[in-house]
């Protein structure tokens, strides 16, 4: 193949951070519909503080990276790859609208010989059934034959400074043996830990969505264990610790499962297994009680207050943290919206703080009021640790207490003596 140019299309969470890894070995252009988040990004800031914006100022400096919302500027370019995302709707089904038009746009764009490479994650076959016929309707060429495909599921974890895309093994596939190749020449050539070429687009696809729906279940067992022990008196850490103790012993912890792949990806795969004739009883009945789990924390928290003769109607409550996960702007699917709205049957004195969100995102996504500071000076019924954000864990929560107030940790990260009562 002639001189890889580069273009990803989708510059979110897990597009950005590889279209500048790509930059520093190939002509790479970001393309993003939101022409705010290009002209931030050109201005050399994430605000999804997923790359450093040192490194993003390099790529754009000394690697030539660019980013542009016109379709004009990435019809020189010949390796494609999509990073969209691919929510569920209300009901909990796949919502491919965002795949079949980042797939128009390819299609818009797309020459003879060109490649184009699929990170969103899907069940089997959307890739080959759902993607690539819209890219053969808009461009007019054959795929195959005058153009060409491959899958490599992303793998970023929001948040996670260790294991950053430039050292996460990837999995890779081509619609072709000779195509899986380069797909996997371009990929190895960025990563340090190399690639892990799969025999098909499907393989490839369905290994993708079996490691999330797999840390789904097992999650979700923890989160039953959680509630077996809690109504028995039994710490449920406490019984974790004991039982690592194990060599072959898997340790998780309960929690919220939020976050835009544990909470959602496993559905694709429940609802594709429907239309063959499977149940997935597991995968369902995992979803199911980890979407329950905000409303269980909730309660749990009203029971500690009862039982401490705390008045639950009009009391003021503290939440620390809305984001889906710790020391992360992201809030896409959180669940402590849950912890929140269950309480707000019972009181409109709620306050949400999280130094990491944005206010105006949290507003837009979830009609929610927040802070990103905290008045030293209030005082509350009950504060829940919800998210372990840094700033939280050296925080005087027993401060921020009315008498008898009460303190539910969600994460298990408080000192047990300041707490009442943990998931």
């Amino acid at each position: 193949m002639k001189e890889i140019k580069i273009a990803v299309i989708g510059l979110g969470y897990v597009g950005l951070p590889l279209a500048r890894l790509f930059s520093t070995k190939y002509p790479t252009i970001g393309f993003d519909l939101n022409s705010n988040r290009v002209k931030e990004l050109m201005q050399g800031h994430d605000s999804t503080l997923e790359v450093d914006d040192s490194l993003l100022q390099e790529a754009i400096t000394n690697h030539g990276f660019k980013c542009t919302s016109f379709l004009e500027e990435i019809k020189n370019c010949n390796f494609y790859v999509v990073a969209v995302p691919t929510p569920v709707d209300e009901n909990n089904r796949p919502d491919l609208k965002p795949l079949w038009g980042a797939s128009e746009t390819v299609g818009k764009v797309i020459s003879k010989g060109d490649i184009v490479v699929y990170e969103s994650t899907v069940y089997p076959g959307v890739t080959e059934e759902e993607c690539l016929p819209v890219v053969e309707s808009v461009s007019g060429l054959k795929f195959n034959v005058d153009f060409f495909a491959g899958y490599s599921p992303e793998r970023i974890n929001p948040g996670d400074k260790l294991h950053t895309v430039e050292k996460i093994k990837k999995v890779t596939s081509g619609s072709t043996a000779e195509i899986a190749d380069i797909v996997d020449g371009v990929y190895n050539s960025v990563l340090v830990n190399g690639t892990h070429k799969a025999p098909s687009i499907k393989v490839a696809e369905a290994s993708k969505i079996i490691e999330n729906s797999q840390r789904d279940v097992n999650i979700a067992f923890m989160n039953e264990l959680a509630k077996i022990f809690n109504a028995m008196g039994i710490d449920t850490h406490d019984v974790i610790e004991a039982a690592s103790s194990k060599w072959n012993f898997i340790k998780l912890s309960p929690g919220l499962v939020g976050g835009h792949c544990i909470s959602v990806d496993p559905y694709y795969l429940i609802q594709k297994a429907q239309v063959y004739g499977v149940l997935p009883r597991v995968m369902s009945n995992a979803r199911r009680l980890n979407d329950g789990m905000g409303a269980y924390v909730a309660n749990q928290t009203i029971k500690c207050m009862n039982k401490k003769g705390v008045m639950v109607k009009d009391s003021k409550i503290l939440i620390l943290g809305i984001t889906f996960k710790e020391n992360c702007p992201d809030i896409r699917n959180t669940k402590v919206v849950d912890i929140y709205h269950t309480l707000k049957e019972y009181t409109d004195n709620i306050t949400i703080y999280d130094p990491w969100a944005s206010k105006e995102h949290v507003k837009k996504e979830y009609g929610i009021d927040i802070t990103n500071t905290l008045n030293g000076e209030e005082r509350f019924d009950a504060v829940i640790l919800a998210v372990a954000h840094k700033e939280f864990l050296t925080l005087d929560v027993k401060s921020l207490l009315n008498n008898n107030g009460v303190v539910y940790d969600v994460k298990g990260v408080l000192k047990r003596e300041i707490i009442d009562d943990r998931l």
